[in-house]
Formats: C-alpha cells, structure tokens, sequence
C-alpha cells in the first residue's frame, strides 16, 4: 500500500556522499517544510534531462514558496548519487540521498520491479512534507513518466 497525504513519513536511513553519513528524512522534516523527489535511477535519460534539471532550475522558487530544503531520492548507492549531483551542478540547491537497499522507498510503498535498471526502484513521485507528515504526494500513474512529479506541476501546487 502505498503512502497517502496525512501518513507519517517512514523513519529510515538513507546516505548522503558515504555509507558511513546516515541521513534520516523523517527526522530532518521535524519543524520543517521540505519537498522530496524520487527517480527510477540516477544518469538515466528522463531522470538527467529532465526530471532532476527541473528542480535545480527552480529550486529558488520553490524554496521562496516556503520550502525549506529539497531531497531528491533514488535507489543507488551513495557515490554514484553524490557524482550525479555534481554532474548535473545541484550545488546548495539539492541534497542527493542514497536509498541503497530501497527500505524506504518499500516503507512508502513506492517501489517498482524495473528489471531492465537493475531490479526494485522507486516510482518517479514528488512530496512536500511538513513535519513529518505528507502534505503533497505526486506520484507518476505509471511510475516512470514525466508530468505530475516535474518541478513546475509540484511547484504550481505549492
């Protein structure tokens, strides 16, 4: 079953640059706004062209809308996600988070089987979270598409 507005958000480690810097996003969204995007995978096509661009290009209006901090999630290890944020130049904008084992994306109940990429990866969604709790939940009808997850449509919504 997957996530809903109003559910509490699991309380999972994730990593940011290195295994060894454990970062729990349940416990960063306490007395906080955020917005959390997810990708099926990091240096994929619609994920580096579109879908990650798309928040770093907006990150100053979303963040001017009350948003504290942006998260974007993908079920990778956390070097390769460190080098696609430096890639794709997510500076101070975007924090890139490591989902290694896909325990929160499961815990969301956001998981896809996408043998092609490796096996269990997340849908493409975006959330706002305020404290703790979905606010927003943008989830792609098919798990990979780009419309209601991009920057603009969650940005709209804010």
């Amino acid at each position: 079953m997957s996530i809903k507005v109003g559910d509490e958000l699991p309380s999972v480690d994730l990593y940011e640059e290195t295994p060894a810097n454990a970062v729990n996003v349940h416990d960063i969204s306490a007395g906080r706004k955020i917005l959390v995007f997810a990708v099926p995978g990091a240096f994929t096509p619609g994920c580096s062209k579109t879908h990650l661009p798309g928040y770093v290009n907006q990150a100053d209006d979303i963040k001017s809308k009350g948003i504290s901090e942006i998260i974007c999630i993908s079920v990778n290890d956390p070097f390769v996600m460190t080098a696609w944020g430096e890639k794709q130049n997510v500076a101070n904008k975007i924090r890139m988070l490591a989902d290694t084992n896909a325990e929160f994306t499961k815990a969301c109940g956001l998981d896809q089987d996408l043998a092609v990429l490796g096996g269990i990866r997340s849908k493409r969604y975006s959330m706002v979270v305020e404290d703790g709790k979905v606010a927003q939940l943008n989830v792609e009808p098919d798990g990979k598409g780009l419309t209601c997850s991009l920057a603009e449509n969650t940005l709209a919504k804010l």
